[in-house]
């Protein structure tokens, strides 16, 4: 099981999950899971942070100029062994989850998927569908029916 705070390695992708909300937010085996269906390309380490609403909304304005919370953002860093930050935010994953008719863990799945696929370079808005066909493949890689491009047409902004 792995917990906020802690990591797992599976293959070349080491992930820690850490958690900045009021109540702790735990998704069990997230970071074990994430590991295991990255493509093979994932060498590296990456954090995965679970924050507020109000705090994604404040990362939100300043690097994308957009005064609202969305769900996951991504920071690739560049470097070739910290790959980057992936930044999801709980309430908005939470009502995501319930209006999707599956539970947190599986909607934390979901983003940090998205989110590491975007840290790795992908970008759905500009890529003809590259990033599409990789995540539906991973998504199938690891138990999941749906992902954030087919499910909204990608209104949301990572």
């Amino acid at each position: 099981m792995t917990a906020p705070g802690s990591a797992a390695r599976r293959g070349a992708l080491r992930v820690t999950v850490t958690s900045h909300t009021r109540r702790p937010t735990r998704v069990p085996g997230l970071a074990a899971w994430l590991s295991e269906v990255a493509p093979a390309r994932a060498r590296g380490e990456v954090s995965l942070a679970f924050v507020g609403d109000a705090r994604i909304r404040a990362l939100n304005r300043a690097f994308r100029r957009m005064d609202a919370p969305t769900d996951v953002l991504s920071f690739p860093s560049g470097e070739p062994r910290f790959l980057g930050d992936i930044v999801i935010a709980a309430g908005v994953a939470g009502r995501q989850a319930r209006r999707a008719g599956h539970t947190f863990g599986v909607e934390a799945r979901v983003l940090a998927l998205h989110g590491l696929l975007h840290v790795l370079g992908y970008d759905h808005e500009t890529d003809q569908g590259q990033m599409e066909k990789l995540e539906a493949r991973l998504r199938r890689k690891g138990g999941l029916r749906d992902g954030l491009i087919e499910r909204e047409g990608r209104r949301t902004a990572c």
